[in-house]
């Protein structure tokens, strides 16, 4: 998602020669559901990217959320939200990863400056551009490996970027990926398989969003694709995936298993695991780093999840890694004299991060906070959390659930990255010896 905004913004900025490598043979989406909260229409209204786009044809429209104890499906705290387009100025949808990546996709591809080039595997960067072009290499399918020259890299390369290790190794740091000792199962269910259970389509026909918690364990639950599809995604230990090799986040899971690990969890959560295909479970590993200490040298920087990954209960991560795309965008078109000093685009990439470090470093904060905050165990923790839950029902209060909770709503939701960029660089571009 980082990358495509990255292309995106900088071809809707006039930038003339903008080129994406990507190791896949093509750009065939996949995945699962995804949230897209005010802050990330606010960018994508602004790229023209929603307006009548796929992404906004597909999307499903949040009214309200509902935090169910896992058990008994008992409702612990109700947040209406029929006003946030309102009160935000766009809506808070859901809506199919594929949608929102195609979506991003269609838009580059309709500006004559954004090229893309496939089967080739980034290997390394070889100069940082302090003081001439940034050099790195690249690793075609078939042929030899070959340089590219280049004004700026972005390195939105994922959790497991190969800018970032390039980019620590040259200035002799360290931040190695991590276990978060969580793992989850995505889980997509139709219509049609649905359509024998009246309980389970009132749920896909709901414009609301449900989670069911339990000690250790959540799933959250929503329709996308025009309410056609019934989308859950889970957070449990990560102890089914620990025989997988180290290198993968994903592996064939057991539907066997799966039950077990929601076996206490109520008639209704049941039916739908149940109706998982068989051969269909896929458990996907939650990995992390620890905090870096800079996301830029040179005139490389890092993009989303290769700088700032982030555990899944804010709902923000792609949000995240597209606001990074359209504020960088931003500050390179500001830089002064156009762009031909390097040291000065070397000091524009660090305003970006200054930009956009602390922020996100708050909303990966808060979201591992709320995951601890939703998985608590019998005692007093939880015993004053359930007590939050119960306050929650008075219209506005905050919610443990940190994703439903106004006031971290009102945090997110009405930030404005284009607007803080225009409004800070100056003094933060001046601020930089």
């Amino acid at each position: 998602m980082g990358g495509l905004a990255c292309a995106l913004a900088f071809g809707k900025k006039g930038f003339k020669n903008i080129n994406v490598y990507e190791s896949a043979a093509d750009l065939g989406f996949v995945g699962a559901g995804i949230q897209i909260a005010p802050n990330l229409v606010r960018v994508l209204d602004r790229l023209d990217c929603w307006k009548g786009s796929v992404i906004e044809r597909d999307a499903t429209n949040v009214q309200s959320a509902s935090i169910r104890d896992g058990a008994t499906d008992q409702e612990l705290a109700h947040v209406d939200m029929p006003d946030i387009e309102q009160k935000y100025g766009f809506p808070h949808c859901t809506g199919h990863r594929a949608s929102l990546a195609g979506g991003l996709y269609d838009a580059c591809k309709k500006l004559d400056s954004v090229r893309f080039n496939f089967g080739v595997t980034f290997a390394g960067v070889e100069e940082f551009g302090q003081s001439g072009k940034v050099k790195f290499s690249l690793q075609p399918r078939q042929g030899d490996p070959y340089t590219v020259e280049t004004d700026i890299l972005l390195g939105a390369d994922g959790i497991k970027s190969a800018t970032r290790y390039s980019m620590l190794k040259a200035l002799k740091l360290d931040a190695e990926v991590e276990d978060t000792g969580q793992a989850a199962y995505r889980i997509m269910l139709t219509r049609e398989e649905m359509s024998p259970y009246p309980d389970l389509l009132a749920l896909l026909d709901d414009n609301g969003v449900k989670r069911w918690i339990g000690e250790k364990r959540h799933i959250i639950a929503y329709p996308i694709s025009s309410h056609n599809i019934y989308n859950l995604s889970t957070c449990q230990p990560d102890e089914n995936f620990a025989s997988a090799p180290s290198a993968m986040y994903t592996t064939k899971g057991s539907k066997v298993v799966m039950k077990q690990v929601y076996a206490d969890f109520a008639p209704i959560v049941q039916t739908m695991l149940d109706l998982v295909p068989e051969g269909e479970v896929c458990e996907w590993r939650l990995r992390s780093h620890k905090e870096l200490p800079t996301w830029t040298h040179g005139r490389v920087a890092l993009v989303g999840d290769a700088c700032h990954p982030t555990l899944p209960h804010l709902n923000q991560g792609a949000a995240m890694a597209i606001e990074d795309g359209a504020t960088l965008a931003e500050v390179i078109t500001r830089v002064p004299g156009g762009g031909s000093d390097p040291e000065a685009v070397t000091k524009a990439l660090k305003v970006y991060e200054l930009l956009r470090k602390p922020r996100t470093t708050t909303l990966v904060d808060l979201a591992a906070f709320s995951g601890r905050t939703l998985h608590l165990g019998e005692g007093k923790a939880k015993e004053e959390r359930d007590r939050q839950f119960a306050a929650a029902k008075e219209k506005g209060q905050p919610v443990p659930d940190k994703w439903a909770s106004p006031d971290v709503q009102k945090m997110i939701y009405e930030y404005d990255c284009l607007k803080d960029a225009a409004e800070r660089f100056d003094e933060l571009y001046a601020g930089l010896t």
